[in-house]
């Protein structure tokens, strides 16, 4: 009797791991899906209105959205790896899933390299690099990572802001596969230094992403913590960066310096108001104090990464209410922006190829509602049908094909290692672009 009170209490006790896990990913997803209607917005609405200043969707998502992405390709990159260091046994398949992942994304984001830089700044190129960068720090303890993602934050700001005059001057425009050919040296400075989306700089990003996913993601203290570091981290970049700039005199020295500068008054304006092009001018130190959007300053790459993280965290969160009605609601909210964001690749070039198309000839207001109704009702009719969106399976079959292989050829007799095969920490579904 008491044998099969045992099996009876431990059977009860399943589905309820089994929902926890599950309300987690979904709380992740959730996060995915509201940085993919994010980045939408900043492409399709605009950025100011008539009098100059910023707009609602601006000022919420402007370089918010882009910097969740990035947080979450390193929970990304945590889940893929079993969300814990990578042992010696698994390094052949964990460096070939991530080299493969790369190259896949990367060839993804060239082609879509026709794409009009003006509309939209195509971030999978950039995301390449990222995850050839994450293959050393997969191998790090987490305090590690941490202190690299420090370092990112703080010291590769000032790295870029001595290197930009050595460094070819950005195009901006969205690169394509010829660029491999005839600029590769180019590609190369762009995407990791001068670009919109600078790789050694979002290398800020993918730590802090690789951490939280190494993570107990489904306990309620873990989600609040996020939430409250990441709101603190948010609220000390402002009031550092205000500080600096108003009480330490660092906005003045910024237009005592403007006759050096290689922007007119009214391109520093915007760029103080609006945000940059992922850097800014090598004119004076102080420019690393802004906190403006796409600026790469320490302010900028803190704030960012700490509203990701609060947000996180709050969607991680609501996961935890007791009250039914509560729940259910929740449940209901959580679910359309879960499935899409279980394939924002796929939606992401979905949206790339819709705004640079002969079919988007609505005004902004409009397209970006429409746009944002299919995303839902796509992601929830594919999720029901099948699953994972074509360029999530694709990547992921290819991912795999190469893991097994490595192991192969290094003589080993499973292809990953058992806390990479458990099937909810291993969620690459949404690949986060």
């Amino acid at each position: 009797m008491s044998q099969l009170t045992a099996l009876a209490t431990r059977a009860r006790s399943v589905p309820a791991k089994v929902m926890t896990a599950s309300a987690r990913l979904v709380a992740v997803d959730a996060t995915r899906g509201i940085a993919l209607l994010g980045m939408m917005a900043v492409h399709v609405l605009p950025e100011s209105d008539a009098n100059g200043q910023s707009t609602w969707s601006f000022l919420i998502f402007g370089g918010r959205a882009a910097a969740a992405f990035a947080v979450l390709a390193g929970a990304t990159v945590a889940f893929m790896t079993g969300r814990r260091r990578v042992t010696r046994a698994a390094a052949m398949s964990t460096v070939a899933a991530l080299a493969t992942r790369a190259l896949a994304v990367g060839a993804i984001g060239l082609a879509l390299g026709y794409a009009d830089a003006a509309l939209a700044a195509v971030i999978l190129p950039y995301y390449a690099v990222l995850f050839l960068l994450a293959i050393p720090l997969v191998f790090l303890p987490s305090w590690a990572v941490a202190l690299v993602g420090v370092i990112a934050m703080t010291g590769f700001p000032a790295l870029t802001h001595v290197l930009i005059p050595e460094l070819p001057v950005p195009t901006l425009l969205n690169p394509t596969l010829s660029y491999l050919v005839h600029q590769p040296v180019a590609l190369l400075s762009e995407l990791s230094v001068t670009g919109e989306y600078p790789a050694l700089t979002w290398l800020t990003y993918l730590c802090a992403g690789l951490v939280v996913g190494r993570m107990n993601l489904a306990r309620l203290r873990t989600a609040l913590g996020l939430l409250t570091a990441g709101a603190a981290l948010a609220l000390a970049a402002w009031f550092v960066s205000w500080a600096l700039l108003n009480h330490f005199g660092g906005l003045a020295q910024i237009w005592a310096a403007q006759p050096d500068s290689v922007l007119t008054e009214s391109e520093t304006t915007d760029l103080l108001a609006l945000g940059g092009d992922g850097t800014t001018p090598a004119s004076t130190w102080w420019w690393l104090a802004v906190d403006a959007p796409h600026t790469g300053s320490p302010p900028d790459l803190m704030g960012t990464t700490g509203t990701a993280i609060a947000m996180l965290g709050g969607l991680l969160a609501l996961t935890h209410l007791r009250q039914p009605v509560l729940r259910r609601a929740v449940r209901v909210v959580q679910a359309p922006l879960a499935a899409a964001g279980g394939m924002t690749l796929t939606l992401y070039t979905a949206h790339i190829m819709f705004i640079n198309s002969d079919y988007d000839t609505y005004d902004s207001a409009t397209s970006y509602l429409l746009q944002v109704a299919a995303v839902l009702l796509i992601g929830l009719g594919w999720r029901a049908s099948a699953g994972r969106g074509p360029l999530e399976a694709l990547v992921s079959a290819l991912t795999g094909r190469a893991r097994r292989a490595a192991s192969r050829n290094a003589g080993s007799d499973t292809p990953t290692p058992a806390s990479a095969a458990r099937p909810v920490p291993d969620d690459t579904r949404g690949l986060s672009p």
